[in-house]
C-alpha cells in the first residue's frame, strides 16, 4: 500500500469538509421523547442497585424469562417482562486481599480495586459462566441460575471457580469481547496487568489453549476488540470459523500519517490446533483484513475508522447474516456512521492477495509470489483438502501464515457507503441493536442505536428506488436515562417486543414501538412510516402481519397518506380557538407539530373576506419554533390563522386561531367595566373577563391606552374539550403561552407592514 492510498485513509477535518459533511446539520428525529415522557407514558422502566455502577454485561434469556445483567461486585436476575419486578441478586466482590494488592499496585481502591463483571455467557441449560476483573485479578464463576420459571435461582458456585486470565481486562476501563461456542471461549482481552499484550485467547474446554503471537504489531497493534461471533462456514462443522472485530493502530499506514487507527475484521478456525514445530500453542490460520466505512469525496474519502460495535442480523441462511456497525471518527470533528456489510464481502476478502511489506521503501503492496498450499488461513477439514489437523500444515505454509497475517483488500460496505450517518449532533454512537420486522410492503430493519449521552436512536433502513443500497430514516430519540450517561450495552427481547439498555448508572427497558404516540389521525400514523405500527381504522396500533387487508394501513416505503387516509373521517373536527389582541401590541399563535420533520404552513383569512392567503414572513410576522409572533398589531389583522404541517409533500391541518385585534381603547373600557362589575360565582363567565386575565397593567406597547397591557396569549377556554389518550410532549416543553415572556420575544423587530 504506497503513500498515496495510505494519505487516502487519513481521517481529518479536511477531508471531511472536502466531503461536504462540514456543513451537514444532524438528521432531526420524528418524534423525540423525554425521560418523563417516557416513564408517564410509554412504559420505561429501570433498574439500578444501591451503591453499585457499571452495568456493562446483558444477557437476554427467553426460556427463563430473565435478563441477566452484571454490574459492579454483582450479578443480577431481573424480569423480561418488567426489569423493575422480581429482582434477584448475587453479591460478589473481590477478596479484600486482592483490592488491597491492587491498591499497592497504585490503582484507586474506591474506583478500579473492585470486580466488575464484564462478561455473562449461557454455559448450559442450568449456569451461565461470568467473569469479572476481580481487582486486576481476572476471574470467573458458574453461576446456577435452574430451569424453571416459576423460581429463579441465582447462586454462585464457589468450588468452581476460573482463572479469569486470557477471558477477561484486568482494567475496568477495558472491554471484554468473547464468545462461548460449545464448551470453549474465544476472547480478546489483554493478557497482562499493564494492558499491553492484547490477544486472541481460546481457554476452557477440552482442546489446548490458544493465543496470537505476541508482542508482534503485525499480528496486533495496540488494538480495542468490540465483538465475536462464530459464523458456520458450510456444512461441516471443521470448516467454522470465529471472526473477530476490533479497530487498531495500522501497520500499513506511512510513517508520515503517524498513529492511523483502523478497523479490522479478523478470523481463525474452531479447529485449529497450533503448529507442529513453528507457531506451537498459537494460532495458525489468523487472519485480518480491514473494515471500511467512508463517504466518497472530491478529493479524498472521509473516513469513519474507530469501529465502536457490529451486530450480526441472522438470515434464513445460518452461514450468511448481516453485519450492522457503528463507527465514529478519531479526529476531532465529531461524526458517527452506520455501515452494513455481507459475510460473502468479508470471505471475499481474506481469499483475495495478501499484504505484503517489500522495496527499498518499504512500501506495502499485493503479494505476486507463490502462496504455499493448503492456503493460509483455510481450515483443516476435507471441504478443501486431506489435512486433518493444523499440526500437519508443511513449514512453509505456517512460516507464510506468521509472516502475512494482513489481507491486501478490504471490506466494503453495501452500498460503498453508509447507511446512516450524524456528523455535528452533540453525540457518538456507542450500541447498535437491529430487529427484523414484518411489514405491509415488505421487511425492514430497524436499527436501535445506543449514543454516548444516554439516548437511543431508532432509524429503519429503507431500500433506495435504483441502488442496492439503503438508507436510515431516523423516526425517534428515546431519552431513557434521567441523567446523561453513555450506552454501554443493548439486548433485544424479539419474543417480548422489547429494549434493554445499560449505562454507568442503571439499566432501562422500552417496547420497541410506541404507536399511541404517532398521533390520531390515520395521516400522522402513515407519515410515521414505522413498519411496528398501522392504521386499523380506529387508532394508530400495532400491525399484525395476519391482519384482516382492510386493516393494513401502512406504507412504509413512501409514506404517503393521500391515498391510503383520504377516505378517513375519523380525524375531529378543528376546534376554532379565540385569540384576542391590542392594537400595537403583540400577539403569539401557537401551533407545534408533533413531527420534528414536519415544515409548518400559515394561511390567513381577513375578516369579511373568503379567500386564504399565506401570511409573509416579514418583520411584523415571525416564525418560531412553536408557533407564529406578530408585532404592532393592527385592526386588519384580525381573521381567521391556519397552521398546517408539511411532511413528505403532505399537508396536515393542526389548528384555527381566531384573532381578534381590540382597539386600547376597548380594552381600557372593558378594564374598567370589570373593576365595577359585581362578582357572579354561580353564573356564566362572561367572555371579556376571559380576555381580561391575559391583559397586564401597564404594558403600554405602543397602541396607548392606560391600563391595558399591549401583549396576549393565546385563549384557550376552559369548557373546549380535549382529545382522548396523552399527548406527548417534546423534550423540556414550556407550556407557558404569554408574550411578555421570553419564549415570545425572540429578538428585537421593529413594526411594520405584511
Amino acid at each position: 500500500m504506497g503513500r498515496a492510498e495510505a494519505a487516502a485513509m487519513i481521517p481529518g477535518l479536511t477531508l471531511l469538509w472536502a466531503a461536504g459533511l462540514g456543513h451537514a446539520t444532524p438528521s432531526p428525529p420524528r418524534l423525540r421523547l423525554s425521560f418523563q415522557e417516557l416513564q408517564a407514558w410509554h412504559g420505561l422502566r429501570t433498574f439500578r442497585l444501591e451503591r453499585t455502577c457499571c452495568y456493562e454485561a446483558l444477557l437476554v434469556d427467553e426460556e427463563r424469562g430473565r435478563l441477566f445483567v452484571g454490574a459492579e461486585n454483582h450479578v443480577a436476575s431481573l424480569s423480561l417482562d418488567n426489569i423493575s419486578k422480581q429482582a434477584k441478586k448475587l453479591s460478589w466482590p473481590a477478596p479484600v486481599e486482592w483490592r488491597e494488592e491492587c491498591n499497592w499496585a497504585g490503582k484507586d481502591i474506591g474506583t478500579e480495586c473492585m470486580n466488575f463483571v464484564k462478561l455473562l455467557h449461557p454455559y448450559n441449560h442450568t449456569h451461565v459462566l461470568a467473569c469479572g476483573t476481580g481487582a486486576f485479578h481476572p476471574i470467573c464463576a458458574f453461576v446456577q441460575v435452574g430451569h424453571r420459571l416459576e423460581e429463579p435461582i441465582l447462586l454462585l458456585e464457589p468450588r468452581r471457580l476460573e482463572d479469569g486470565k486470557g477471558k477477561s481486562p484486568y482494567d475496568p476501563r477495558h472491554r471484554a469481547a468473547s464468545v462461548l461456542v460449545g464448551e470453549e471461549l474465544y476472547s480478546g482481552v489483554a493478557a497482562d496487568l499493564m494492558g499491553r499484550d492484547f490477544t486472541i485467547f481460546r481457554s476452557l474446554g477440552q482442546r489446548p489453549s490458544l493465543r496470537t503471537e505476541p508482542h508482534d504489531s503485525r499480528w496486533l497493534n495496540e488494538p480495542k476488540f468490540v465483538k465475536v461471533f462464530w459464523i458456520p462456514e458450510s456444512d461441516n462443522p471443521d470448516d467454522d470459523k470465529i471472526y473477530f472485530f476490533f479497530h487498531e493502530l495500522a501497520v500499513e499506514a506511512a510513517p508520515v500519517l503517524g498513529r492511523l487507527t483502523v478497523s479490522r475484521v479478523g478470523q481463525i478456525c474452531r479447529n485449529d490446533m497450533g503448529g507442529q514445530r513453528s507457531l506451537v500453542n498459537k494460532w495458525t490460520t489468523f487472519l485480518k483484513a480491514r473494515l471500511v466505512c467512508s463517504v466518497p469525496g472530491m478529493e479524498g474519502d472521509t473516513h469513519f475508522d474507530q469501529l465502536q460495535d457490529v451486530f450480526l442480523l441472522s438470515s434464513r441462511d445460518p452461514r450468511n447474516p448481516l453485519l450492522y456497525t457503528v463507527f465514529s471518527t478519531s479526529s476531532i470533528f465529531q461524526g458517527s456512521a452506520v455501515c452494513v456489510y455481507s459475510m460473502n464481502d468479508v470471505r471475499r476478502a481474506f481469499l483475495g492477495p495478501f499484504a505484503h511489506k517489500e522495496g527499498p521503501t518499504h512500501q506495502w503492496v499485493a503479494y505476486q509470489g507463490r502462496v504455499p498450499y493448503p492456503r493460509p488461513g483455510m481450515c483443516p477439514s476435507k471441504t478443501f483438502g486431506t489435512f486433518s489437523s493444523t499440526k500437519d500444515f508443511p513449514d512453509d505454509v505456517i512460516q507464510f501464515a506468521r509472516n502475512h497475517p494482513l489481507m491486501y483488500n478490504p471490506v466494503l460496505p453495501i452500498g460503498g457507503r453508509p447507511v446512516f450517518m450524524q456528523v455535528s449532533a452533540g453525540y457518538t454512537f456507542t450500541q447498535i441493536a437491529v430487529d427484523r420486522v414484518a411489514a405491509a410492503d415488505g421487511h425492514y430493519d430497524v436499527l436501535f442505536i445506543g449514543t454516548d449521552v444516554g439516548t437511543v436512536l431508532k432509524v429503519i433502513s429503507l431500500p433506495k428506488s435504483s441502488q442496492p443500497s439503503s438508507e436510515g430514516l431516523l423516526l425517534e430519540e428515546l431519552h431513557v436515562f434521567e441523567h446523561s450517561a453513555a450506552v454501554t450495552s443493548m439486548q433485544i427481547s424479539s419474543k417480548r417486543h422489547q429494549l434493554y439498555i445499560a449505562s454507568r448508572s442503571s439499566v432501562a427497558q422500552i417496547s420497541l414501538h410506541r404507536c399511541a404516540a404517532h398521533g390520531r389521525a390515520c395521516a400522522e400514523c402513515c407519515l410515521a412510516r414505522d413498519p411496528y405500527c398501522a392504521w386499523d381504522g380506529v387508532k394508530c396500533t400495532r400491525f399484525q402481519p395476519s391482519a384482516k387487508r382492510r386493516f393494513r394501513r401502512q406504507d412504509i416505503r413512501n409514506g404517503d397518506p393521500s391515498m391510503l387516509c383520504s377516505r378517513d373521517s375519523s380525524r375531529p373536527a378543528l376546534l376554532e380557538r379565540k385569540v384576542f389582541g391590542v392594537e400595537g401590541g403583540s400577539a403569539f399563535l401557537e401551533c407545534e407539530p408533533r413531527s420534528l420533520q414536519a415544515r409548518v404552513e400559515w394561511t390567513f383569512q381577513r375578516t369579511g373576506e373568503a379567500a386564504y392567503t399565506q401570511v409573509p414572513t416579514e418583520e411584523r410576522a415571525e416564525r418560531a419554533a412553536r408557533g407564529l409572533l406578530l408585532r404592532g398589531l393592527r385592526r386588519q389583522d384580525s381573521g381567521v390563522y391556519l397552521c398546517a404541517a408539511i411532511e413528505h409533500g403532505f399537508s396536515q391541518p393542526l389548528r384555527r386561531l381566531a384573532l381578534h385585534v381590540l382597539s386600547a381603547t376597548q380594552a381600557e373600557r372593558l378594564a374598567r367595566a370589570e373593576e365595577v362589575a359585581p362578582p357572579a360565582p354561580s353564573g356564566p363567565k362572561l367572555w371579556y373577563r376571559d380576555f381580561l386575565q391575559l391583559v397586564e397593567p401597564g404594558g403600554g406597547g405602543g397602541g396607548g391606552g392606560g391600563g391595558a397591557a399591549s401583549s396576549l396569549r393565546m385563549c384557550q377556554p376552559q369548557h373546549a374539550p380535549r382529545a382522548p389518550g396523552p399527548e406527548p410532549r417534546r423534550k423540556g416543553r414550556n407550556r407557558r403561552t404569554h408574550a411578555s415572556e421570553p419564549r415570545a420575544e425572540r429578538g428585537p423587530r421593529s413594526a411594520g407592514h405584511w
